[in-house]
């Protein structure tokens, strides 16, 4: 049976479940994306996301608003949606769009729901030194990560990973779990559960500032905010002379950071 399905989602972890979806015979009919960005320095030249890059690959319809607003929703009313799917699409989706597919709006998110509502779970764990992590396929609401649970499982941690290896890893894991629940979805046998408010945490944005090493920091906090924002933003500190080093290469040995590489600022790389 073929299903008219509206994939909301952004950056490169859409893209193994956008693959899934197509070879499941679930190919949406149309990806609803960010506008290009500008990219460099110069900022001169615009970039489409990763999800955009697909659909036109793949020769589906693309819509990227700036924002949703009351003529997108509009547009989406005159068709009949049975699904929409949604994974790091980066805009507010009003309560009369959520409801609008037959079927409701699933959202695939990156951790073990109620732990680590928010845009940076795969960071968070890491940060946080969890033992495990997970996916967590939820009935999507209008308030952020709070919906009904549809599907979870859950992944063991070694204290080792890096969050662009989780990325990979639970991008791939999550359009698996995805589509083992679809039929279920689609026939109306899927069981919900609601999320128990008592274990809600949250995880904020990644700024740049994040990824500084502070003085008070451990040389385990060390190494997580490495592994966290290791690719960006990077780790970072300031010298004696107020100029800033950005950690390339480091490890962790016998419980003490240490750095291996640096890219002191208006310097190459170079052993630390």
């Amino acid at each position: 049976m073929k299903h008219n399905i509206a994939f909301f989602g952004t950056p490169n972890i859409c893209i193994p479940v956008l693959n899934a979806l197509r070879n499941a015979d679930y190919l949406p009919s149309l990806i609803i994306t960010n506008p290009d960005r500008p990219f460099g320095r110069k900022q001169s030249e615009l970039v489409p996301p990763p999800a955009k890059v697909w659909a036109l690959e793949h020769n589906i319809k693309v819509l990227q608003p700036e924002k949703i607003d009351e003529s997108f929703y509009e547009e989406m009313k005159k068709h009949s949606w049975d699904i929409f799917i949604v994974i790091a699409y980066g805009h507010i989706m009003p309560e009369s769009l959520i409801a609008l597919p037959k079927h409701g709006t699933v959202n695939i998110h990156y951790s073990l729901l109620p732990r680590w509502r928010g845009a940076t779970p795969i960071e968070a764990v890491i940060l946080a030194g969890d033992a495990e992590t997970g996916i967590t396929i939820q009935s999507m609401q209008y308030e952020l990560d709070a919906g009904p649970i549809l599907a979870q499982e859950s992944i063991p941690l070694t204290g080792h990973e890096y969050a662009t290896d989780l990325y990979n890893h639970l991008g791939e894991k999550g359009a698996e779990l995805l589509i083992q629940i679809l039929p279920s979805i689609f026939d109306g046998t899927i069981a919900q559960r609601e999320q128990d408010i008592t274990k809600i945490t949250h995880c904020h944005k990644t700024q740049k500032s994040d990824g500084e090493l502070l003085k008070t920091d451990t040389d385990e906090i060390k190494w997580r905010k490495y592994r966290a924002y290791y690719g960006w933003p990077d780790v970072f500190f300031f010298d004696a002379q107020g100029k800033r080093v950005k950690v390339t290469e480091a490890d962790f040995i016998n419980e003490t950071f240490i750095i291996k590489k640096v890219i002191r600022e208006g310097e190459s790389e170079k052993m630390y």
